[in-house]
């Protein structure tokens, strides 16, 4: 495997760019998770553009655009179903039909079984999250303040709204709580015994929140009067409502346990499962929902997470932004929490989802572990090995061979585009990964052709002499300026 590492991302790049390419940037498209290769899902579109559009901003910004725009031509939909549901602002659907509308089934067939279950995932509201994530990126990494401050601006404001009136204030807590959710695990969709769908509380969702309401607060004093005074009659913004924001963006309730991030409130209630009895009855546990229920039991009662949920954090945010995240809310988060929370839900992991292996895959490259590799081996090889059992034929995960680029890309050299500049901070190429060097060109804030090389624990940046202008470059122990032209040979840190 470790030498057909760079044959695996070519074939995921052929797909991603099958599906979305300049070709499809003038066309109301959306990010089907299956691509065009297949009749799973029906064609629905539900969160997989978080880890396609990484890659697409670096190289192909217009397709990114496109994509938002996708978004924000359903925005209406969205509005009309946070209204529907009492809420205000845009609740975005978590399958998204091809008008906006939310098409999630209702009931689900668990083969082993052969019964019709209840399917609460609709309540997967963190989806909207995702889509103010995707604005905020593809601006940071293009430099597009037009489509900031006017169509991403909208969106932005419009989903921090449902925040803000989804949130309730706890006065036991001193807090606000968002109840009745369903986090990325997908697997717990009710307490045990409960007679509502839904958890409590979802660290993920709830930090996320918090995010997406700090980026509107950000945007809303950012704007320049007249566009702020526009935006606002637009989308019938009362001026009082920032105010809401602050306070839910800094009082929004994270729970914790044992020293470690809680998956949602009372996670750590429920019974632990015994993995090794379970993998020596059954071999693949991947879907341990369908395989408990066949016993008559529940996933819900148990510490089994499909795939990463709270460790999703450290795949969206680096480690210094996670840390200011979690200080606005009133939490200490430092390495020894994020490295406990890791080390707490690795184990307690199906890996039901190609997704899965990705992101755990990310955060522990992140972390510099020794074993990352497995899990960037496991997503490599998602679709090529079909390691679902029988999925790949319904069509390839598109979301899990965009983030495997975005691994290489993002992921190995720390790369985020923020504060008028580029940063990087890489990693050692973990072993045994077959990656001794890897390269790749960027566009960046109009910027074409930025080459990036990691060998032999040094990394390479060059911006062509075609361009008129530097580009700000920021690394964790300096700082430089590289104008047209130039190159640079930068030592990697050791550990």
């Amino acid at each position: 495997m470790p030498g057909e590492a760079g044959h695996i991302l070519r074939l995921h790049l052929f797909h991603v760019l099958q599906t979305l390419s300049p070709h499809t940037a003038e066309l109301d498209v959306g990010v089907p998770a299956r691509g065009l290769h297949g009749e799973a899902y029906r064609g629905h579109v539900f969160w997989d553009e978080l880890f396609v559009l990484p890659y697409l901003n670096l190289h192909f910004p217009e397709v990114s655009r496109a994509l938002l725009h996708y978004r924000h031509r359903r925005l209406p939909q969205a509005c009309r179903a946070a209204a529907d549901a009492g809420r205000a602002g845009a609740m975005y659907p978590w399958q998204s039909g091809s008008d906006g509308r939310e098409e999630t089934q209702t009931f689900h067939l668990n083969p082993r079984s052969g019964r019709w279950l209840p399917d609460h995932s609709r309540l997967q509201h963190h989806v909207g999250s995702a889509v103010a994530y995707n604005v905020w990126q593809y601006c940071q990494a293009s430099g597009d303040t037009d489509f900031l401050h006017t169509k991403g601006a909208e969106m932005l404001l419009q989903i921090a709204r449902f925040w803000a009136d989804t949130a309730v204030l706890d006065p036991d807590h001193g807090r606000y709580r968002i109840r009745g959710v369903v986090g990325p695990d997908e697997y717990h969709d009710g307490y045990p015994g409960a007679g509502r769908p839904g958890i409590d509380d979802n660290a993920y969702t709830n930090v996320t929140a918090a995010w997406v309401l700090d980026r509107a607060l950000e945007l809303a004093r950012t704007l320049p009067e007249p566009r702020r005074r526009e935006l606002f009659e637009r989308v019938g913004l009362d001026r009082a409502e920032p105010e809401l924001w602050e306070d839910v963006s800094r009082r929004l309730l994270v729970p914790f346990h044992r020293g470690v991030i809680s998956q949602f409130d009372g996670y750590q209630e429920l019974t632990e499962l015994d993995w090794d009895g379970y993998r020596a009855r059954y071999g693949d546990i991947r879907r341990l929902d369908r395989i408990l229920e066949s016993e008559g039991d529940s996933v819900n009662r148990y510490q089994v997470s499909k795939q990463a949920d709270a460790l999703m954090l450290g795949y969206l945010f680096a480690p210094a932004e996670l840390a200011g995240l979690f200080r606005r809310l009133g939490y200490a988060m430092d390495d020894d929490i994020w490295r406990a929370t890791v080390e707490y839900y690795l184990p307690r992991t199906s890996h039901g989802s190609t997704l899965s292996e990705l992101v755990h895959g990310w955060v522990l490259v992140r972390a510099r572990r020794a074993e990352a590799w497995r899990y960037c081996q496991e997503a490599l090889l998602g679709d090529v090995a079909d390691v679902q059992g029988g999925t790949t034929g319904e069509g390839i995960h598109l979301g899990a061979m965009g983030g495997t680029l975005d691994l290489v890309q993002r992921g190995l050299t720390g790369l985020e585009t923020r504060e008028e500049a580029l940063w990087l901070d890489p990693v050692p190429l973990p072993e045994p990964s077959g990656l001794s060097e890897y390269r790749f060109a960027i566009r960046y804030r109009g910027h074409w052709g930025v080459a990036l090389r990691v060998r032999a624990g040094r990394l390479w940046i060059s911006v062509p002499d075609s361009e008129e202008r530097p580009i700000e470059v920021r690394l964790a122990d300096r700082s430089l300026t590289v104008a047209p032209g130039e190159s640079h040979w930068l030592p990697l840190p050791s550990g």
